[in-house]
């Protein structure tokens, strides 16, 4: 049992920091929010219009409201985007230190996987539902580091080992 860094008190609720890009990436991610719900849950992602809908889901449910960061945007292609979004998710795992970095995808995804999992988090890659006929990049990229590497597509998966390949136990979203 850890204490809670800032009252001293006993904190049973596991620490969960749920992460993913905007757009198709979040909805998955949404989606998953029942598998959850009774821990202490940050989320962050690329858009900040998100933060309203995150609060009021939870006002709306009667529970805690959980902490939002948004980070920056980036793509492959922006590398000097790509640094300052890795700068944001570094400060947002050292100030939250999750126990469980959860992510659907993208950049953000994948930068949040590696530095949780150095700073010893578990660590769960869900490949997204849109990459039907091949692995996401990120997720190929980021699986062998994932402690937990999910696809939701059966022929995707190859039965090896998690860190080396995604197993498929059934469809997630």
């Amino acid at each position: 049992m850890k204490r809670d860094r800032q009252t001293g008190m006993k904190n049973k609720k596991k620490r969960i920091l749920a992460v993913s890009s905007a757009g198709g990436h979040w909805v998955q991610l949404q989606r998953m929010r029942t598998a959850w719900v009774g821990c202490d849950v940050t989320y962050m992602t690329t858009k900040e219009e998100y933060r309203s809908h995150i609060m009021s889901d939870a006002m709306s449910r009667g529970e805690e409201t959980p902490r939002f960061y948004c980070i920056q945007a980036a793509t492959r292609w922006q590398k000097h985007l790509l640094v300052l979004q890795l700068i944001q998710i570094i400060w947002v795992l050292i100030k939250e230190r999750p126990q469980i970095v959860i992510s659907t995808g993208a950049a953000a995804g994948y930068f949040a996987l590696r530095i949780g999992k150095i700073l010893g988090a578990r660590t769960i890659w869900v490949d997204s539902v849109a990459n039907a006929e091949e692995l996401s990049l990120s997720g190929s990229k980021v699986g062998k580091y994932a402690d937990l590497w999910l696809t939701q597509w059966p022929h995707l998966a190859n039965g090896e080992s998690a860190t080396k390949s995604p197993s498929y136990a059934g469809a997630v979203l």
